[in-house]
């Protein structure tokens, strides 16, 4: 048990706290051994009471003791819905410090992404994306504890911090292996579900071992803490009785504590019975009754400081009750004098923008839920009212305004919808949708309630695809919706049934919605949509006639406007995947230029398109050698989306195609990077999404490629390559690199099968890319021996289509594949051929890759030599191993 400490009350809750105190101090001692050092995490879960803010102030203590920069936050039960409002508390200390001049040059980059949500910058009209801000948030603490080093973060009551906080946390927590900061979290267990629940499970997770959840205290300790408190006369009955009444509970105990001195008790087992009523009145219905014992001023001051939740000034509460200033500053004493409120404690670190705050957020709790309903949710309305009047904005009035009855108020659902638009800015769309769900409750005029369920609809597009089909279908079921909005909300319709894997839906939506309109940009807008839903499709059956109609719009448009660009486009990529002529598919994609550039309205970040239609206009490029196209394409979009701060799906989505043009050049250890950096991101956004996909598909042929053969297996496993397969099409073709995994391993049988899938499909679907779905060339090598006439009969086919195609890459693979089943000087000429083919290609892995079978073929140490040197500038180790042990049997 710890000693008995001279001020025994006020240190009532670090009483058996030894162990935990023990952590700190080396958590401390090893964050101020070494700038270097890595950061730790400390959890302290226990329910109320049971002292985790005490121990965070002791945290404090013993860190400025050391000379430590200390940063602290709180989370309230009120505030939840507030977006950043507990990272804001956190940065405060270092952001009032600084000029906004300052602030901009410690952020960097992310200044415009950070500070809306900072609350230090206007977010103007964009839109921010969720992770790109918290991304951002992450990074901005990490310069600013360089600057501030030692630095440790305190968050109190976790469990009632906001969403966004919460997810910001979890990420920093998650790399702190290589930041020097010591982070401390105290919270309840339970009381949260959702997402939040989701992101404490994380950080609990980080901090592993190092979650320690509070016990009550013992009789012991309690019977210590007494005597401290009253006198060492306390008798061992009245002791036992305290411990029995407040069941060990710190806070409860130091308040019955309190109570006995305040009522004179003597503490001996005589009185021990009147311990039990004067506990009731600590908290609870006990506490409400005290309160009210108070007086109505009074209690009307707490209730109204109840409501504020935080930056509660005598002032403010006298314009939210219509008390005088006089009478509101003699409630505030009586209840400071009652221990109910008390001024904030600068010792807290905290920044208050108040006179005061409740003693313990227990009683805050008691006696918010003591109010009546319809005050509660009146007062509500009055406080809304007054953050409106002093110019803070809809956002801030919001967390308000979601507490007021509903009652047909169409200002108030214009406040709501303001007030989403605002939380969107700053890239907080959970708390959009809150306001936007309550405005619908209020309910909206006739003629906004459609606008209202569309607003909902895009609000929750990337965060519910659900939930965003039922509200935009509603809002297109409603009147109002009329022209370009119509439009839109069908289109972002159909994304959310994409995202949600109802592709044949959203086809349908889309097709349906064109039905109703007449030539113009509408309906060609809406042609277009549909063409790309089909065009991703990985289905084992072509829509009939699509490709010809697709080439019959395409052939008028002359690229004068975006829906005539995005039909070129369609019609490129369309054709690439089907393997017709190359330079037809070229020449569609640069009719979608303008200048050789993106058009306006068509870039990376607006959302009329959407980012699937540059996807293919890349990869369009990318298959057809056009890889110099394809790099720029997909380096400017990685830019963009960094610049702009987002860095959910899309900076994914960037990476991986980014990656997918460099496997094709042959730059494979880039290739590798970007797709690492690609499968991390999509990791945070979900599994089981297209982009998810795409990058652990990449990285699976990118390891295979480089000859890495075990730990494309492992990342296989890892991430779930494996059947079933997305909807989408997904670049490269799955089931081809697949069975090239499966082969690669020697489960061969398997390999053939997933081989022989992806020739089913690519048949069905009308007829492929050789490069695309390059599941030929390793189909023929498998099948060569068991079953070297249909291997013929494939490498045949190959060819064919290769050179209908028409790319180097395609017939000099073709060539390869050709020359697996022959022998002698044929094998030679043919690998001599495909190598000729190659060099004129920028595919420098499959240059490298025939050079090395040519110099085997040909018994040519020369060609073997410079197979090995391109296999070595790619990053082949594979193939460079291959051409390393020919060159030493060749050469003996």
């Amino acid at each position: 048990m710890t000693e008995a400490r001279p001020a025994a009350a006020a240190s009532a809750s670090l009483w058996e706290r030894d162990r935990e105190l023990a952590a700190i101090r080396r958590a401390v001692d090893d964050l101020c051994a070494d700038h270097a050092s890595s950061g730790s995490l400390l959890v302290f879960r226990g329910e109320a009471g049971l002292g985790k803010t005490a121990l965070l102030a002791e945290t404090r203590r013993i860190a400025e003791d050391r000379g430590c920069a200390v940063w602290s936050a709180r989370g309230g039960e009120t505030l939840k819905s507030v977006p950043y409002n507990v990272v804001r508390q956190l940065l405060q200390p270092a952001l009032v410090t600084m000029l906004p001049e300052e602030a901009r040059e410690y952020l960097g980059d992310w200044y415009d992404i950070t500070g809306p949500a900072l609350g230090i910058a206007d977010p103007g009209d964009r839109r921010a994306d969720p992770q790109g801000v918290c991304d951002g948030l992450v990074a901005a603490v990490r310069r600013l504890a360089e600057r501030d080093w030692p630095l440790v973060l305190l968050v109190d009551d976790a469990h009632w911090a906001d969403q966004e906080t919460l997810r910001w946390l979890a990420a920093f927590t998650e790399r702190l292996h290589d930041l020097p900061v010591l982070v401390v979290v105290a919270r309840r267990p339970g009381e949260v579900t959702g997402p939040r629940a989701r992101h404490l499970d994380a950080i609990a997770a980080t901090a592993s071992r190092s979650v320690t959840t509070l016990s009550a205290l013992t009789p012991d300790a309690v019977a210590g803490l007494t005597r401290a408190t009253v006198g060492a006369h306390a008798d061992g009955a009245f002791c036992r009785e305290v411990w029995a009444v407040t069941d060990g509970n710190p806070y409860d105990t130091v308040e019955l504590l309190a109570k006995v001195l305040d009522s004179e008790l003597d503490p001996t087992e005589g009185s021990a019975g009147e311990l039990r009523a004067l506990n009731r009145s600590a908290r609870g219905g006990g506490l409400v009754a005290r309160l009210e014992g108070l007086g109505i001023d009074a209690t009307r001051f707490a209730w109204a400081a109840a409501i504020l939740g935080t930056g509660i000034t005598v002032d403010l509460v006298a314009t939210l009750t219509t008390m005088s200033r006089e009478q509101a500053a003699r409630c505030a004493e009586l209840l400071t004098s009652a221990r109910i409120l008390t001024p904030p404690d600068p010792a807290g670190g905290r920044s208050s923008d108040g006179d005061l705050e409740f003693v313990h957020p227990l009683i805050a709790t008691a006696v918010y839920h003591s109010i009546p309903d319809a005050l509660r949710r009146a007062m509500h309305g009055i406080a809304a009212r007054i953050v409106t009047d002093l110019g803070l904005g809809a956002a801030a009035a919001s967390r308000h305004l979601l507490q007021v009855h509903p009652d047909d108020d169409a200002e108030l659902v214009d406040q709501l919808r303001e007030a989403a638009r605002e939380h969107l800015a700053v890239g907080a769309p959970d708390a959009a949708r809150q306001c936007l769900e309550r405005a619908l409750q209020e309910p909206p005029r006739p003629e906004v309630q459609a606008h209202v369920h569309y607003e909902l609809g895009c609000a929750t597009l990337l965060t519910a695809p659900a939930r965003t089909i039922d509200h935009l279908r509603t809002a297109l079921a409603l009147p109002g919706l009329d022209g370009a909005q119509r439009v839109d909300a069908v289109v972002r319709l159909s994304q959310a049934l994409l995202h949600n894997d109802q592709l044949e839906q959203a086809v349908r939506t889309v097709e349906a919605e064109a039905a109703r309109h007449g030539e113009g940009p509408a309906r060609m807008r809406l042609r277009a949509v549909q063409y790309m839903w089909e065009g991703i499709y990985a289905g084992e059956s072509a829509t009939p006639g699509r490709s010809a109609r697709l080439a019959e719009l395409a052939g008028a448009c002359t690229g004068r406007d975006n829906a005539e660009r995005a039909l070129l486009i369609l019609r490129g990529f369309d054709a690439m995947t089907h393997g017709e002529n190359a330079e037809e598919v070229v020449e569609a994609c640069d009719r979608a230029l303008v200048n050789g550039r993106l058009a306006p309205g068509l870039g990376w970040t607006d959302t009329e398109w959407g980012v699937e239609l540059l996807m293919m206009l890349g990869s369009a490029y990318a298959y057809t050698d056009r890889l110099d196209r394809a790099e720029n394409l997909f380096s400017e979009a990685l830019r963009t989306y960094t610049s702009a701060g987002w860095s959910g799906g899309h900076l994914a989505l960037a990476h991986a195609f980014l990656g997918l043009a460099f496997r094709r050049q042959g730059r494979l250890e880039d290739a590798e990077r970007e797709l690492r950096e690609s499968l991390g991101i999509a990791e945070r956004v979900g599994r089981g999404l297209p982009l998810y996909w795409s990058a652990t598909c990449g990285l699976v042929d990118t390891l295979l490629a480089r000859g890495h053969v075990d730990e494309a297996w492992s990342v296989a496993g890892q991430y779930g390559f494996a059947p079933p397969y997305p909807s989408t099409i997904v670049l490269p073709d799955t089931r081809s690199v697949r069975g090239r995994l499966l082969l690669a391993v020697g489960r061969t049988e398997e390999g053939i099968n997933e081989l022989e899938a992806a020739e089913k499909a690519a048949a069905a679907r009308g007829g492929h890319n050789p490069v695309l779905a390059p599941w030929t060339v390793d189909l023929v090598r498998a099948l060569a021996g068991p079953d070297p006439v249909r291997a013929a009969r494939l490498a045949a086919d190959a060819r064919r289509q290769a050179e209908r195609f028409g790319t180097d890459t395609a017939i000099g693979e073709a060539l390869r594949c050709a020359a697996v089943l022959e022998t002698g000087r044929r094998q030679v000429r043919l690998t001599a051929q495909a190598v000729a083919h190659l060099e004129a290609s920028p595919c420098q892995y499959e240059h490298a890759a025939a050079r090395i079978e040519h110099g085997l073929a040909a018994r040519s140490a020369a060609e073997l030599d410079r197979g090995l040197t391109l296999a070595r500038s790619c990053g082949a180790d594979g193939l460079a191993h291959r051409a390393e042990q020919a060159l030493a049997a060749l050469t003996g």
